[in-house]
């Protein structure tokens, strides 16, 4: 199986564990990720907020590089998704000549998360399981960035997402029903208003560990730092004690098949890391 591949920024520098995560698998599972050639900044997470025309030309001239594929196009990055869903409809509503770039819309734009909740993607999944996930109890935390606003996404369920839901079920993990799961994280607010960030981050961490979770399961990178980087700080501000593992649920799919580079991506990420390149095997590539 073949897809497009748009990997954004962060995945290339803050989320690289992410990216490996996510190469190693789809590896293991024969999906080949072709990533587009000479992509661009989609203009996540600033652009849409200082200048239109540029929030949709950035992520506009993606998706007619990757129409050119022929291929679906796979984007891990929620914020990306949503630029690349939002710069989809705005310009196919448009007179051809409004924007710089013109589209047919004939490439079907996936979040990560959904795409690999795919039957057929789980079918893949499921007989490579040697490691069931029996102990881990999760909540699966998908921000608000994938799902919302539906005009743009297409989601169906935006308000109550499974798709990280049926892939842990699958994995042989508990996976635990609450209702904060497109609650916001604050984003990048964690920079300006890290006050702001702690209070919605703590009350995440406060209703993970009433439903009785031990991790927090995401598939955005930016929800990942925010709730992973502040632990101890924003449990000292609340008084209570919080040693919630922050995971990507790639990261748990390796684990459940014993994928052999998953320690490097959860346990010891200053360790070399595999480099995948467009041609050849995967080589070894220093942190």
């Amino acid at each position: 199986m073949k897809v497009s591949y748009y990997p954004g920024c962060s995945l290339e520098g803050s989320a690289r564990d992410y990216e490996e995560s996510i190469e190693g698998v789809c590896e293991a599972l024969g999906i080949e990720l072709v990533e587009l050639e000479d992509w661009s900044c989609c203009g996540a997470t600033a652009a849409h907020s200082l200048h239109h025309r540029a929030s949709i030309e950035l992520p506009g001239r993606n998706l007619v590089i990757a129409e050119k594929t022929e291929h679906d196009l796979v984007a891990p990055c929620p914020m990306c998704f949503n630029r690349l869903k939002a710069a989809e409809k705005t310009i196919l509503r448009e007179e051809a000549g409004h924007y710089r770039y013109t589209i047919e819309g004939k490439t079907k734009i996936w979040d990560l998360a959904d795409f690999m909740a795919q039957d057929k993607i789980l079918s893949l999944i499921e007989p490579k399981v040697a490691n069931p996930l029996e102990g881990i109890r999760a909540v699966c935390y998908y921000g608000c960035m994938s799902s919302r606003p539906p005009k743009f996404t297409d989601a169906v369920n935006y308000e109550n997402p499974m798709s990280m839901d049926k892939i842990l079920g699958k994995l042989g993990a508990e996976v635990i029903d609450w209702a904060y799961k497109t609650d916001c994280c604050g984003a990048s607010h964690a920079v300006a208003r890290p006050d702001m960030v702690f209070k919605m981050v703590g009350k995440l961490y406060e209703r993970a560990l009433e439903a009785g979770a031990n991790c927090i399961v995401v598939s955005c990178q930016m929800c990942q730092a925010n709730l992973d980087l502040y632990q101890d700080k924003i449990g000292e501000e609340m008084g209570i004690t919080v040693d919630l593992p922050i995971i990507y649920f790639t990261e748990l799919i390796g684990l459940a098949m014993k994928e052999r580079e998953v320690e490097n991506w959860l346990l010891e990420p200053w360790k070399p890391r595999r480099q995948y390149s467009r041609e050849g095997p995967p080589t070894q590539k220093a942190r």
